[in-house]
């Protein structure tokens, strides 16, 4: 398969120091395997990953580099494919090191990672890199960014990102399509919530499959309210970073309060309110 250069991420200044040295050690990881392996070895079943959903050889390839970096820098880590490593810090690094393994291993260029540093549980700030560009959107919580979303308010017209229907939720997904002017699957959930930071597009969601895991709409949570948007779960339940990989959360990330308390009655078939 023909593949392009990846790039070095493109991380701000100011960003925490174990943050961007783990984004560094992501993208080299993703680099080198995709120069070295073919895209059926990229994606061959190597293991089973600490969320209890199989690993590629891409994934345990970038996981492993993170938790080199980890190690170094002395922090925590909560990752997808490793799960819990445990380095006796009040900081830990909730990560997504490939956001979007299908994509990448077919070499479709929508694939991300994605961190926020936490400190004694709780989120304080956050890098999504896309990984195939390096380009970067950091964030801080509780701080405005230099983002800002599209404003929309209300589901009717809008531009949406989904997960894709599983007969579980096909129901709840017509229901958000049918209103939506616009509807796109890119297959990398924490790309598609920096794209409604950026104001790119209005929303993105699951549609009530319960697919989210924390490290999925993490970065997103700091990420989206700094830029005037809003972050919930379509059912109520906390987003809140938890080591137990077996939770579960249908994301719900909008451009505002109202668009996300609209896009989730509308998941759940009942009234805004």
């Amino acid at each position: 398969m023909n593949r392009w250069p990846v790039p070095e991420p493109e991380i701000p200044d100011g960003t925490h120091p174990a943050l961007a040295a783990v984004a560094r050690a992501a993208v080299g990881a993703f680099r080198d395997a995709c120069a070295r392996f073919s895209a059926p070895e990229l994606a061959e079943k190597v293991g089973m990953g600490a969320d209890g959903t199989a690993t590629t050889r891409l994934d345990m390839l970038v996981d492993t580099a993170v938790a080199a970096a980890v190690d170094v820098c002395g922090v925590n880590l909560l990752s997808e494919e490793i799960g819990v490593i445990d380095n006796g810090s009040a900081v830990t690094l909730v990560v997504d090191p490939v956001d979007g393994t299908a994509n990448a291993v077919a070499g479709v260029p929508l694939s991300s990672f994605a961190g926020v540093v936490a400190v004694d549980g709780k989120p304080v700030e956050s890098l999504t890199t896309w990984l195939d560009t390096g380009r970067s959107w950091h964030a801080r919580a509780g701080e405005p960014g230099p983002w800002r979303t599209s404003g929309r308010r209300e589901l009717d017209g809008a531009a949406v990102s989904l997960l894709r229907p599983h007969a579980r939720n096909e129901a709840a997904w017509l229901r958000v399509s049918r209103r939506a002017a616009r509807v796109r699957i890119l297959s990398s959930s924490c790309l598609e919530a920096a794209l409604v930071a950026q104001g790119s597009t209005d929303a993105f969601a699951d549609a009530g499959s319960d697919t989210h895991r924390i490290m999925d709409i993490a970065a997103a949570a700091v990420l989206v309210p700094a830029a005037g948007g809003a972050v919930m779960d379509a059912f109520g339940r906390e987003v809140e970073i938890d080591p137990d990989l077996t939770r579960r959360w249908s994301g719900v990330v909008a451009a505002t309060p109202e668009l996300a308390a609209d896009l989730a009655a509308t998941i759940r078939g009942s009234e805004v309110g």
